[in-house]
């Protein structure tokens, strides 16, 4: 499953490359004509490659970051295990039950709130409720916490 997700990832990051370097042909046939609103049309699209590019680095430093400590996790023994969480008929995890779990993992970080691990175990759980604003939040936690721990 992950190295389909993987892939997936791969794919989408060529195509979207692909069309920023389109956008910026577009940006640069723009500024080659030497007229003033053109140009600075111009400029303004090749602003949004930019910024695209931008984006898609970090998106991917963030995701190597997030796979580096899910196999130190592993590798710890530590992963997060909800195989045996009741799930609706469409794969997600029961409501109570992610809340239930969810009480658990908050219950693990309050006790130790410097620790990494509990972090990423928090998003996990914020993820299974659906909350990806708040999971994606608690693991850059988890990354920044790691970047600082020794081990």
């Amino acid at each position: 499953m992950r190295n389909k997700a993987f892939q997936l990832s791969v794919l989408l990051t060529v195509l979207v490359l692909a069309y920023l370097v389109l956008l910026a042909g577009r940006a640069v046939a723009l500024l080659r004509t030497g007229e003033v609103v053109p140009v600075v049309l111009g400029v303004a699209v090749l602003a949004l490659p930019l910024l695209g590019l931008w984006v898609l680095l970090s998106t991917w430093r963030f995701g190597l970051r997030v796979r580096r400590l899910s196999l130190r996790l592993a590798e710890e023994g530590g992963l997060p295990d909800t195989a045996e969480l009741p799930r609706r008929p469409s794969g997600r995890v029961d409501r109570q039950a992610a809340d239930a779990w969810f009480a658990g993992r908050e219950a693990e970080l309050v006790a130790d709130p410097e620790d990494w691990r509990g972090w990423y175990r928090i998003a996990h759980a914020y993820d299974l409720a659906g909350d990806r604003r708040r999971a994606r939040e608690a693991m850059r936690t988890a990354v920044t916490l790691s970047e600082n721990d020794p081990h």
